[in-house]
């Protein structure tokens, strides 16, 4: 697994990650209404508690779920291999959920997006943090800090295999 560094790739994606993840799914099953609270109030004062409602409350059991998918996905698939294939593969999916994620926080304002001032431990977490982990795969899937041969980024079956060796 030396073709993929343990500083940043293997500590975020394996543990930091799915760690963060874990949490959120915590705080969304647990404590739905501060959940909620938080969720908005980087960008507005008007949400105040209220008892979480049965298919509000449901959502967010699916949302805590969805987590939990993620941090397992991402901690038990990645750690079972050393395949720069597989591990591309995954990043992007999970980069195409970085946006997605990304894409919910525009009903809250433009403003979340940037005025980091104004952020709460929630917008660190679904805005700042979302940011940290796409940079993070955006480097991995261009290559930037992996094992290279002849200018490509290569898995250690691929050198093998140029070289002649099995695996």
């Amino acid at each position: 697994m030396d073709a993929i560094p343990l500083f940043p790739y293997r500590l975020f994606f394996l543990y930091v990650e799915p760690i963060s993840a874990l949490a959120g799914a915590f705080y969304a099953a647990v404590r739905p209404t501060d959940y909620l609270v938080d969720l908005v109030a980087p960008t507005t004062s008007a949400y105040t508690r209220v008892a979480v409602d049965t298919p509000t409350r449901m959502s967010l059991f699916q949302l805590a779920n969805l987590y939990l998918l993620f941090a397992l996905n991402e901690h038990l698939v990645l750690s079972s291999t050393s395949s720069l294939k597989a591990w591309k593969r995954l990043l992007f999916c999970l980069l195409v959920a970085d946006f997605g994620h990304l894409a919910t926080m525009a009903p809250a304002g433009y403003e979340i997006f940037w005025n980091v001032s104004q952020w709460n431990a929630m917008a660190w977490g679904s805005v700042g943090f979302v940011y940290l982990g796409a940079s993070l795969r955006i480097c991995f899937l261009a290559g930037i800090g992996l094992r290279r041969s002849g200018g490509h980024t290569m898995s250690h079956a691929a050198l093998r295999a140029k070289s002649g060796k099995s695996e």
